[in-house]
C-alpha cells in the first residue's frame, strides 16, 4: 500500500512539475464609440415556424397578425431577406390541424425552401 502511495504521488509531482503555466498579458485598449446608434438587423442562419394548437403562427417567435397564407409568406420573405437556400424548420403542437401544418410547407414550398424539416419529439413513455 505504501509503494502505491509513493507512485501515485511521483506522478502527481511529475505532472506539477511538467505542466506550463502560462501567463497571459493584459493589453488596455479604449475603443472607439459610435456617432450614431444605428442597428443593424441580422438574418437569421435558420428559419423556424411555430404552430399553436389554436392555428396561429409564430415566425422566429413573433406572432403572426392572421392565419392567411400571405401574411405567412411575406413574413418568411421578410425574415429570410430574400434567400430561399436557409434551413426552415415547422414545429407545430400535437393538437394542432393538419391543413395549418400543410399551409405551411405549401407557402415555403412556393417560395422555394427546399431544406425544410418537422420538428418532432421522442416518446420515451411509450417504450
Amino acid at each position: 500500500m505504501t509503494s502505491l502511495i509513493d507512485v501515485v504521488l511521483l506522478l502527481l509531482i511529475f505532472f506539477m512539475v511538467s505542466t506550463s503555466f502560462v501567463k497571459q498579458s493584459q493589453i488596455s485598449i479604449s475603443l472607439p464609440e459610435a456617432e450614431s446608434a444605428s442597428i443593424v438587423e441580422e438574418v437569421p442562419e435558420q428559419i423556424d415556424i411555430m404552430i399553436t394548437e389554436t392555428g396561429v403562427y409564430l415566425i422566429n417567435g413573433r406572432e403572426l397578425i392572421n392565419s392567411r397564407p400571405e401574411t405567412i409568406r411575406n413574413a418568411l420573405q421578410k425574415v429570410s431577406g430574400g434567400s430561399n437556400s436557409m434551413p426552415l424548420t415547422i414545429s407545430a403542437d400535437a393538437n394542432a390541424r393538419h391543413q395549418d401544418v400543410v399551409t405551411a410547407m405549401d407557402v415555403a414550398g412556393r417560395l422555394g425552401f427546399v431544406q425544410i424539416s418537422i420538428a418532432t419529439v421522442n416518446d420515451t413513455e411509450s417504450e
